[in-house]
């Protein structure tokens, strides 16, 4: 963020390219999180980089997403993979440089795609020139500096603990303390400072005038602290992120914060007499990193005169269950609908166990992507959930990065599981993700899951969600919308109803007697082991065994309704403008319920071969098989 470390930006060269103009494009947009460091390495220095990543667009654009986010490449000591940023407007020298950035941007726009980068408000790294000059005692008031308690000052001010473990203060020579909610290394800037605040919209400004079409604000919830600095009074602090009132987190004063973004922002979208970039007036966003107590406590950072989005972590956090999934999505379009925001959906990012690991196994993974793509709103997926990579859960000890690992207390320290380098191709020293190593390693069997091995055949993770988001695109019930119609469901299953108008109707309204029917529960007429077949629940055992071990080997065709297979999506809809019920079976068992649709219900989409109904019996009904989505034309 220091003027003095800032490198100028590259030339202009010529007219920038842009995706086509859409308005209000992020409403049900498919952002793709790219964690630049495990994405592509172009170098060969084992470490994905800028270059590496640009080269591998492509694969992002033929997925059929809309955006890619790129977590942070700024200059930075990598105390914490690149959030302990050092200098805003540079890139550090590990991932390129900025012509890199600039071409990333370009690529990206010619392919079609937006790029948001991420940002980080709430701290700077240690290294960074203005708390170098704190700690000489110039300008401690741009972070916060505290005397300590006791007698000598030798206990910390207060009782708050770092997200990472252990406490959130760090004492300095002169005795004074310093505060940082994360590693040491990343002490917490004082947003009250005109100065903090200025200095990170001279930030904003420099990234927009070079092209690039929005923003993830890191720790959105956390620049602003309760006056006084209030004791929490208990321990394990960071277990009750995001489930409870914290004094350092979701404190009111955050929102003028992003109501001053939200205002710069707009500038950069108000046409040919306001700055231009891409698209010359192209709506420029902001997503905001904010875990907050409630659904209506989330849903006040995206009021319309704050941020486009925030992240849903509610939904992150769910399990794979019937009841919970629906209390989560109506919780969250409720709350949502009530500010006029779009909702969003993840399964996965760079912080959080894959949910190919955390939910059961590859085969809940696809069911949960499907349910996922079906709801109205924004979609985020994190690089390598389209290939079913599990968690990998037996990293050598000493091959782990993450700061929390060693200090223990705080967040479990194991999020190098879902960092390991994704792979691109069957063979190589890393699978394809760049002429060297790689900085995770990465295990053995990778290449089967590789982009290399999926591609074209029409069992595999990748070409599901290739078919889902060429559909999700092409109908017009899918994507954008408020609500969705609940219908009758037996125990366990999820059904609802999309139709075009704006994507449903209400959140939480029952259809009775609807397009599924008033099914009675549901009886058994198979059973499954629960999570797919023998190596695919990496959460037991190795992160990779046995031939099955993700998604490419796992059985289950992504069939389209008789379209022929995945790349057939487009030609299934048969030129209808109907409505879309989706199915979710989130037991382990087949259950028999009416025909999703009626009688004149058509299967659109299905993850699995065992989803394609069986024959309908004498009553009408057809079976859903276990852990299993669908989806179904009227």
């Amino acid at each position: 963020m220091a003027h003095e470390l800032t490198t100028p930006a590259p030339a202009p060269r010529g007219p920038r390219p842009a995706p086509p103009d859409r308005p209000g494009w992020w409403r049900d947009a498919v952002i793709y999180q790219v964690y630049v460091r495990s994405f592509a390495d172009a170098d060969g220095d084992g470490i994905g980089d800028l270059r590496g990543a640009r080269e591998r667009l492509p694969h992002v654009a033929r997925l059929g997403a809309d955006a890619v986010w790129l977590t942070p490449f700024y200059a930075s000591p990598q105390a914490d993979g690149g959030y302990d940023v050092s200098d805003h407007r540079a890139v550090d020298p590990v991932f390129g440089d900025l012509a890199d950035a600039d071409a990333l941007v370009r690529t990206a726009h010619e392919l079609g795609l937006r790029v948001i980068l991420d940002v980080v408000p709430n701290h700077t790294s240690d290294r960074h020139p203005w708390f170098q000059a704190a700690l000489a005692g110039t300008g401690r008031d741009r972070y916060h500096f505290r005397p300590g308690r006791g007698p000598d000052g030798s206990l910390p001010p207060n009782d708050w603990e770092s997200v990472f473990g252990g406490p959130a203060w760090t004492r300095v020579a002169d005795g004074s303390w310093y505060l940082h909610l994360f590693a040491p290394e990343q002490p917490d800037l004082n947003w009250e400072h005109e100065e903090v605040r200025a200095d990170f919209a001279s930030v904003l400004r420099f990234w927009l005038d070079l092209g690039v079409d929005g923003f993830r604000f890191d720790v959105a919830h956390g620049m602003v602290k309760a006056p006084g600095l209030p004791d929490v009074g208990h321990r394990e602090q960071a277990r009750l992120i995001g489930a409870q009132e914290l004094p350092f987190f979701d404190q009111d004063g955050v929102h003028e914060i992003h109501r001053e973004w939200r205002r710069l922002l707009d500038a950069y979208a108000a046409g040919p007499e306001g700055p231009t970039g891409p698209g010359g007036g192209s709506e420029r966003v902001g997503v905001a990193e904010a875990w907050a107590p409630t659904p209506e406590r989330l849903a006040l950072y995206v009021r319309r005169d704050e941020l486009h989005q925030a992240f849903n972590f509610h939904y992150l956090r769910c399990p794979w269950d019937a009841a919970a999934l629906r209390r989560v999505i109506d919780e969250s379009l409720r709350a949502t609908g009530a500010v006029g925001a779009p909702a969003t959906w993840v399964l996965s990012n760079h912080d959080a166990v894959r949910h190919a690991t955390r939910l059961g196994g590859v085969r809940q993974a696809r069911a949960a992507a499907l349910l996922m793509l079906a709801l109205p709103g924004s979609v985020y997926l994190y690089q390598g959930e389209e290939l079913g990579l599990p968690e990998v859960a037996d990293l050598p000890d000493g091959a782990r990065r993450d700061p929390a690992f060693h200090r223990g207390d705080g967040q479990d320290g194991l999020r190098d599981g879902c960092r390991v380098p994704i792979p691109w191709t069957r063979e190589g020293t890393s699978y394809g993700f760049g002429p060297g190593g790689s900085w995770l390693p990465q295990p053995a069997g990778w290449g089967g899951l590789s982009v290399e091995a999926q591609t074209g055949d029409p069992d595999s993770v990748l070409e599901l969600y290739r078919a889902a988001l060429a559909l999700r695109r092409a109908h017009p019930a899918l994507g954008a919308g408020h609500g969705v119609e609940w219908l009758p469901a037996p125990p366990g299953v999820l059904a609802f109803r999309r139709t075009p108008e704006a994507g449903g109707g209400a959140p939480g309204r029952a259809v009775d007697g609807g397009a599924v029917g008033g099914a009675p529960a549901g009886s058994v007429v198979g059973r499954s082991a629960g999570g797919g077949p023998a190596g695919s629940r990496a959460a037991e055992g190795p992160a990779v065994a046995g031939p099955a071990a993700g998604g490419a080997a796992e059985g289950g065709r992504a069939s389209l309704g008789g379209a022929g297979g995945a790349g057939g999506a487009g030609a299934s809809l048969g030129g209808t403008g109907g409505a879309v019920v989706c199915v979710a079976n989130t037991t382990g068992r087949a259950v028999r319920m009416p025909r999703p649709g009626g009688p004149g219900g058509r299967l659109l989409l299905a993850g699995h071969t065992g989803e394609d109904p069986a024959p309908e019996g004498p009553d009408g009904t057809v079976a859903i098989a276990p852990h299993s989505c669908s989806w179904w034309a009227i």
